[in-house]
């Protein structure tokens, strides 16, 4: 039988309403109600905290927050802090491992290894690190990625600095790792980049790195008959 996801592109959206839409998809996947799912979107500026955060990694207090009109969520990932916004794609996979491989280790490597090769699309030689999980430019991070897998249920997902405003990391001490900086695809090569194309790329490596046959669009409106 043939392996299809779909994939719906969710424009921007508030971090609260991607995060309520995740838990409803989760549960319709759990109960086999909906294929897998590969949610890429943007969210205005927002900074998340994972289950082992250390709070003392928002660096930004109250008013500095309310004056940069930043919101800040704990959530259910794993991972520490990172910073949402615009010119960053966010991918939200909802996938049913037992389809695939019942690996959360070899999982996040394939997460990753869609990021790094769309990077190598652009002619940008990416890589892993030791210790840590992310994409990365050298010492440099271009990619965070958080996951949550329940019942082997995937949630939450990656966030790929492209277009990014880098000056909104500095609110924050990034994934709690203070001796490393985060970069984009605009930094390392000196230009702006087509969010659509970049996507198109992602969903290209997603399908073949986690051997779909197929994907089928879904736009937004379709994905709320099911919620």
């Amino acid at each position: 039988m043939s392996r299809i996801f779909e994939y719906c592109d969710l424009g921007k959206i508030d971090y609260q309403e991607a995060w309520d839409l995740q838990k409803s998809i989760f549960d319709l996947r759990t109960k086999n109600e909906i294929e897998d799912i590969l949610f890429l979107l943007e969210h205005p500026h927002t900074y998340t905290l994972g289950k082992v955060a250390d709070k003392n990694n928002l660096v930004y207090n109250k008013q500095e927050l309310e004056e940069k009109e930043i919101t800040v969520f704990d959530i259910d990932r794993g991972g520490d802090i990172t910073y949402h916004g615009p010119g960053q794609i966010v991918g939200y996979p909802i996938i049913d491992l037992k389809n695939w491989k019942q690996d959360t280790h070899l999982y996040l490597r394939n997460l990753e290894e869609v990021l790094v090769r769309t990077c190598a699309d652009y002619g940008l030689s990416t890589g892993r690190k030791e210790k840590y999980t992310g994409v990365w430019v050298e010492e440099r991070k271009i990619c965070a990625i958080g996951i949550k897998v329940s019942r082997w249920i995937t949630m939450h997902g990656f966030a790929f600095n492209v277009n990014t405003d880098l000056n909104l990391f500095n609110g924050i001490i990034p994934c709690g790792i203070n001796d490393k900086e985060v970069t984009s695809l605009k930094k390392e090569l000196k230009r702006e980049f087509d969010l659509g194309e970049v996507k198109d790329n992602i969903i290209k490596h997603f399908k073949d790195i986690f051997g779909y046959d197929e994907y089928r669009i879904m736009n937004r409106e379709q994905l709320l008959t099911h919620v």
